[in-house]
């Protein structure tokens, strides 16, 4: 008769009890993960703004809704803001996109304040502005809020 002896169900359990450290909250919390990339993107974005304001020597802005973030960058050299005209502008991302849409279901939203925010030719922000990203599931605000923050003289965007 074959069985097992104890020590092999002892590395069973043991096999088992550490997958279940690393596995589980990975499929319980997969939104987290969802948020903290987006968070990133977010960061990459605000700073390749930034540094094409500087480089093109125009203003650059940035608009926020609760599901993206869109970029556009003045026509000429002196217009302060992007709403009377704007160039077309490619992002920082893959696809050459100058817009950051959240993953529908992936349960983050931006929570901005104010809803633009738009850098000089020299990377200075015109108004301090700090951009939170929430994290939501089911309706219901779970604890996890990422919040980034453009300092007012600098333009340096960190968390």
């Amino acid at each position: 008769m074959g069985g097992f002896t104890l020590i092999e169900l002892i590395m069973v359990l043991v096999l088992l009890g550490v997958l279940a450290v690393v596995a589980a909250p990975r499929m319980f919390n997969g939104n987290d993960f969802e948020a903290r990339g987006f968070h990133d993107q977010t960061l990459s974005y605000l700073r390749y703004a930034q540094k094409t304001a500087i480089a093109q020597r125009r203003t650059v802005c940035v608009t926020f809704t609760n599901n993206s973030l869109t970029l556009s960058i003045a026509s000429a050299e002196a217009t302060l803001d992007c709403t009377a005209s704007a160039t077309p502008f490619f992002g920082p991302g893959r696809d050459g996109s100058a817009t950051l849409n959240v993953k529908p279901g992936s349960g983050v939203i931006y929570s901005s304040t104010p809803a633009a925010l738009n850098y000089n030719g020299l990377g200075q922000p015109t108004t301090s502005a700090g951009v939170a990203l929430t994290t939501a599931r089911n309706l219901q605000v779970v604890g996890v809020a990422n919040a980034i923050t453009v300092e007012a003289g600098t333009g340096y965007v960190h968390e």
